[in-house]
């Protein structure tokens, strides 16, 4: 039997393709597609795709009218979170693919999902080697106490930082807290230079046009560093791979898994 899936964020950079990734597919079957910029419209007009009945819905409630496994969002710090917590309050399984969340966020939505006994897996990066980056950087923190973060995103992209970036604090933040020689609150001159601090890590956003994503980590040590870092290509293709193995894992999974690791084997 075929997993129904909704994507809301449909027409997207990430949603269009996914789209078309899950129609060919033969075990999932797409049965909403969310787009506040073409509710109303029919699918196989807007994402050119020969899927007839299945028109787009402006909300994801609305989408959810119809019986469906798993929420994928793709839509935007401003949205995600109304989204996902619409689908666990119907029962459905969430994959989250948009950035914005807050460790706040994150807390509230797995006490919800434990709730309705549903499954949540939420990545700042779907690339397989954005996960890489989280595994060796989670490594290299066992050895080296200091660290810093570099976030780097295009000069459109509204919130910071990514969650790339995001998660790969919290997950070093799962190791240890780096250590600081000099406190960032005593620093002489302008404290906000030495960038934001997220789950103990320091994190400098750097927003300018032609970067997609890229996370860079820092480790220092006494006459020598280690830098690990990830770039982002234009295309959507890494991210699709990645978006396919968690929706085929989630409904695996009781409450909120952070992270695509937790689940590659």
């Amino acid at each position: 039997m075929k997993l129904n899936i909704c994507v809301a964020g449909a027409t997207g950079w990430v949603g269009k393709p996914l789209c078309q990734a899950i129609l060919v597919s033969d075990d999932l079957q797409l049965v909403g597609a969310v787009s506040r910029t073409h509710q109303g419209q029919p699918l196989k007009d807007v994402l050119e795709v020969s899927q007839p009945g299945l028109t787009l819905t402006g909300s994801v409630e609305d989408a959810l009218k119809a019986p469906t496994d798993i929420l994928v969002d793709f839509t935007s710090a401003q949205a995600v979170k109304a989204n996902v917590m619409t689908a666990i309050r119907h029962g459905v399984h969430v994959v989250i693919g948009s950035s914005g969340l807050t460790g706040g966020d994150f807390e509230e939505i797995n006490r919800a999902a434990l709730d309705k006994k549903v499954g949540v897996i939420a990545a700042g990066n779907f690339a397989i080697t954005a996960v890489l980056l989280e595994r060796f950087a989670s490594e290299a923190a066992k050895y080296l106490p200091h660290w810093e973060i570099l976030d780097y995103a295009s000069d459109a992209k509204m919130d910071a930082p990514s969650g790339t970036t995001r998660e790969l604090a919290y997950r070093l933040s799962q190791i240890r807290k780096p250590e600081l020689s000099h406190p960032v609150e005593a620093t002489v001159g302008s404290k906000e230079s030495r960038g934001a601090t997220l789950n103990g890590s320091q994190i400098h956003s750097l927003r300018l046009p032609s970067y997609v994503i890229s996370v860079e980590v820092i480790f220092g040590a006494p006459e020598e560093r280690l830098t690990i870092r990830h770039d982002s290509g234009s295309g959507v293709t890494p991210y699709l791979q990645g978006t396919l193995l968690a929706i085929r894992s989630v409904r695996d999974q009781l409450g909120l898994i952070r992270g695509l690791d937790a689940i590659m084997k």
